[in-house]
């Protein structure tokens, strides 16, 4: 909000200092413009669940590189954009998304590796330049003690670089090459022995969503068949019989989970004839051990947008 402030005063100045536009100011506040052609200028914070059910003729999504991008969050940035995007939808309106670069994940750094250069969608205009291309009077003397101080945050600050140094422990170049491009999910095979796990969650509107992936070892690859998530709002042991009609579905009886309220899901697993044990690694140390053999090659995985975005950002 405070951010989006700055913006909003730039733009109430404008029409202060223009004398037809402010004729046409009829209220205004501390975050709104109303103004006589029924348009209102306002700041929203960057929360999906305020975004809904407005219209709009434009929005700004202002230093959308730093809003969180991974699974850790309610509030991702690609939740944020798809909510404003329906809004835009009958007005055909411009949705412009400014910020500085900072790391290689989430929505402002897809939309630039995508559409950046002759190559992207011509609807898609990625603009992309060092601070003094947009504001030449910027003393270059200030651009040049950045660098002093440290080149790689002044790369990304002052020169629109996105920055290298911040990276997880898989890059999204590895996990997008271990992924089967149009295999969304992969049907049973006779005889294939295969493996589940859950990650477990509450239900409640504001929390994670539940999953589960089944995969098998295929030769010397490890494959990954199926990937469920359930979004909340959801009943926990509705959600725990809908996986167990799949695990079945792929000869599973057994499957592992984390520790999330195991006592609870593994009843209601065992209520639908699945045996879910407690997994005794953590997650960090699934990670772990997931790096050689998604680095080496030897890991196949199903074309999930969910799954490819939020692996990087997970570990």
């Amino acid at each position: 909000m405070k951010q989006a402030a700055v913006a909003f005063g730039y733009i109430a100045a404008i029409f202060d200092r223009v004398p037809m536009l402010a004729a046409m100011i009829v209220n205004r506040t501390s975050d709104t413009l109303v103004l006589s052609n029924g348009i209102a200028i306002e700041i929203r914070p960057a929360s999906f669940r305020g975004l809904r059910g407005i219209t709009c003729v434009a929005a700004i999504a202002d230093e959308a590189a730093f809003w969180y991008s991974d699974e850790a969050s309610a509030n991702t940035d690609s939740e944020i954009l798809s909510a404003v995007r329906p809004a835009l939808a009958t007005t055909n309106g411009l949705l412009a998304i400014i910020s500085s670069p900072y790391a290689r994940r989430g929505e402002v750094w897809n939309l630039f590796k995508r559409h950046y250069g002759p190559g992207g969608d011509p609807e898609i205009l990625v603009a992309k330049g060092a601070m003094r291309d947009f504001n030449p009077s910027l003393p270059q003397r200030t651009v040049d003690r950045a660098f002093e101080r440290d080149p790689i945050v002044a790369a990304s600050a002052w020169m629109g670089e996105f920055r290298s140094d911040i990276q997880n422990l898989f890059s999204i170049e590895a996990v997008e090459a271990a992924v089967d491009l149009g295999c969304f999910e992969r049907p049973r095979l006779s005889g294939q022995r295969y493996v589940a796990f859950v990650d477990a969650a509450g239900g409640s509107g504001g929390g994670d969503s539940m999953t589960m992936a089944i995969a098998h070892a295929e030769r010397d690859f490890a494959v990954l068949d199926v990937v469920r998530e359930v979004k909340p709002p959801f009943v926990p042991s509705t959600v725990c019989t809908e996986f167990s009609e799949v695990m079945k579905a792929y000869g599973v009886s057994r499957a592992q989970a984390d520790k999330w309220g195991s006592e609870f899901v593994r009843e209601r697993f065992k209520d639908n004839g699945i045996i879910v044990e407690p997994c005794e690694k953590p997650k960090s140390t699934l990670y772990t051990e997931l790096l050689p053999a998604l680095s080496s090659g030897e890991l196949r995985l199903v074309d999930n947008k969910r799954l490819v975005s939020q692996l990087p950002a997970a570990s």
